[in-house]
């Protein structure tokens, strides 16, 4: 069946063995155990405890893609270390019948490398337009973190592309959030976006497949049911309790 999808099914090769660290992974068990994992929402959405493999299989479906294991587009040639896994080399993607007009790879760690290389870029004086153009204008080194985050994703991001996201809500405020999360569904229609996140507030955006990561595979999910929202949710109804919890044992070990 055909499907408007850029990204349709992520599996992996078994004649391909990766890093200790990487085969050890309870998302890479997974892969090499089923025939893989079906992409079918336009905003596919990773959750998971930390050392699940999330943030290492979005880096390396953006590798795998073409995309610049540091982030940024695919036309992006700079590389300050090569510190990506060969799992890259491993996946085997699927896509459908449509081919993206851009895209982007944006990841929390990866943004002061990009703001650098796009400012070296502009240095040449017969370049023509400057690339901070399509950034808004503004060199991504004089905003905060979050604000050059915001400035790629409203100024940059447009439709009929390819998003991969590793953790966003990590250089934003709440507030911001909110703003990332109008931009990506600005874009939905005519988009995709592949993102791996720890937000109770970007799983909840409408359309969105969450998929749990857990050490016995993956499965959808409905963001209520996470343990991101539900722990979320009841710290801020009783925040006193939960910190009663916390620091309980501590207390009694100073006595």
């Amino acid at each position: 069946m055909l499907s408007e999808l850029f990204v349709t099914h992520i599996g992996i090769r078994q004649d391909v063995i990766c890093e200790r660290y990487v085969e050890k992974l309870p998302v890479v068990r997974h892969l090499r155990k089923t025939d893989g994992l079906d992409i079918t929402n336009r905003i596919t959405i990773l959750v998971g405890e930390n050392g699940m493999g999330k943030s290492t299989l979005i880096e390396a479906i953006a590798v795998n893609l073409g995309f610049n294991p540091e982030g940024g587009t695919r036309n992006f040639q700079f590389a300050t270390e090569d510190t990506h896994s060969t799992l890259c080399d491993a996946l085997t993607i699927r896509k459908g019948y449509r081919h993206p007009d851009d895209g982007f790879f944006l990841r929390a760690e990866g943004v002061y490398n990009a703001a650098s290389y796009i400012d070296e870029l502009d240095k040449d004086p017969y370049a023509g337009r400057p690339i901070i153009a399509s950034y808004g204008g503004i060199s991504l080194h004089k905003q905060s973190h979050g604000e050059s985050f915001l400035a790629i994703a409203e100024n940059r991001f447009g439709g009929n592309s390819l998003y991969i996201l590793d953790e966003p809500e990590a250089a934003l405020s709440p507030r911001n959030v909110m703003r990332l999360m109008c931009a990506i569904q600005r874009l939905q229609p005519t988009s995709q976006f592949i993102i791996a996140t720890h937000s109770p507030m970007l799983m909840a955006l409408p359309g969105a497949e969450v998929l749990q990561l857990t050490n016995k595979g993956i499965a959808p999910v409905n963001y209520q049911d996470t343990e991101h929202f539900t722990l979320m949710r009841a710290f801020l109804n009783d925040p006193e309790r939960y910190l009663g919890y916390l620091f309980e044992d501590e207390e009694v070990e100073d006595d």
